[in-house]
């Protein structure tokens, strides 16, 4: 059984401005969205050194996570998924 693509995640979406900020110039698809997060949180080192599941907001990604300081993996999922159109 060949396993496809789910086409919501790949469907090229409108970015807000403050995520475009952190993965650059959108529309992108979901999919590429949170591996440009990835890019991102690696680049600047912001798992949290003593649970790698929690992602430390910098300024940048501080709007997008709605103000918090720190949220887990899947919390980012679903608020960077606000800022999609």
């Amino acid at each position: 059984m060949v396993r496809t693509a789910n086409p919501a995640l790949m469907k090229p979406m409108n970015l807000s401005a403050e995520l475009e900020a952190v993965v650059g110039k959108g529309p992108m698809s979901r999919g590429q969205v949170m591996k440009q997060l990835w890019v991102y949180i690696k680049k600047h080192d912001l798992q949290n050194p003593q649970n790698k599941r929690n992602i430390i907001a910098d300024e940048k990604m501080l709007p997008i996570f709605g103000g918090k300081k720190e949220v887990t993996m899947f919390e980012m999922t679903k608020l960077a998924n606000a800022h999609l159109k």
